[in-house]
């Protein structure tokens, strides 16, 4: 295997890297360092891989890249590049979610056309489902996002299935539900909550804290991409889901047991695109891949707490 991964220097993509390495693959990361968090975390996370045997890395914007040259000989491309965050795609930042989740996705599509691919596996979310999707949401449902940031994935997972419908590029999309773990990106809920709960900072959330989530250790994640690289059928979508639908406030008392603190929690009110609830059927992976979560939520909470613990806050 020869695999070019989008986004190498993200949470997910530096997991996966660093997984398709140990499988001994010839793994090339791409990556721009969007400004959306810190570049110094994802140098952090990049570092895991650098100097590894069988990793190149590139810093380019997929629409700067060269790439016929960063595609030449390679067998699987797993697309995880994209703007992240619901809450900051209103408004004016619109324009660079459709720049690096749309045109990037398409530029990248369009040169995989007439190349002998095994698998170009995209990176999709369970915020194209919206909040009318019957729980626990099938890939069959009608997608009706609640956020221009879920506009943006369903546009790229839809970019993918017509570059397999009318190219023959064997795509296949894999729509996460809130991954979480060891290097997650600072703005997400159970990064915030225990950076919180370690510095005895106060915790904002957003809600009545009774809305759910379907949550997704990072490993089980890695282990459904790298299984759709090998066997996802090309054309199909794919929820990845960790089995365990829990809500907020149970989140928030499983944090305070883990850190042996109360908690000071403060309530603020609903924000724009937030999902009420998610829950994943993951038959259809379970059928294709053989996908099975294997990580719960206490002992994927206690791993990104034991992370953070030992890693200093980036301004």
């Amino acid at each position: 295997m020869k695999a070019l991964v989008t986004g190498a220097a993200g949470f997910i993509g530096s997991h996966l890297s660093a997984a398709l390495l140990d499988r001994g693959a010839q793994v090339i990361g791409l990556d721009c360092f969007t400004d959306y968090y810190p570049r110094a975390m994802k140098e952090s996370n990049l570092a895991h891989n650098r100097g590894r045997q069988g990793f190149r890395f590139i810093e380019a914007r997929i629409q700067d890249a060269d790439l016929p040259q960063v595609l030449d000989g390679v067998t699987h491309v797993f697309h995880l590049a994209a703007q992240a965050g619901v809450r900051k795609s209103w408004g004016k930042d619109f324009q660079t979610y459709t720049q690096n989740n749309v045109e990037a996705s398409q530029q990248l599509l369009e040169a995989c056309i007439g190349r002998p691919l095994h698998r170009f596996m995209y990176a999709s979310s369970s915020s194209v489902y919206g909040d009318n999707a019957t729980i626990p949401m099938r890939e069959d449902a009608l997608p009706q996002p609640v956020s221009p940031y879920g506009v943006t994935k369903l546009a790229a997972e839809q970019l993918c299935y017509l570059y397999f419908a009318n190219h023959g590029v064997p795509t296949t999309s894999l729509r996460y539900f809130t991954v979480y773990g060891p290097r997650q990106r600072p703005d997400m809920g159970f990064h915030r909550f225990l950076r919180a709960a370690i510095d005895g900072d106060p915790i904002t959330l957003y809600g009545d804290g009774e809305q759910t989530r379907d949550f997704t250790f990072v490993r089980d994640a890695v282990a459904a991409t790298m299984a759709a690289g090998d066997r996802g059928v090309p054309g199909r979508a794919y929820n990845v889901g960790g089995g365990s639908r829990v809500t907020i406030n149970q989140v928030l008392e499983i944090v305070g047991r883990i850190a042996g603190k109360r908690l000071d929690v403060r309530r603020e009110p609903t924000q724009k695109g937030d999902m009420r609830d998610t829950y994943a059927d993951t038959g259809l992976a379970q059928a294709d891949l053989g996908f099975a979560p294997s990580v719960t939520l206490e002992e994927g909470i206690e791993a990104e707490y034991r992370w953070l613990s030992t890693t200093p806050a980036i301004a």
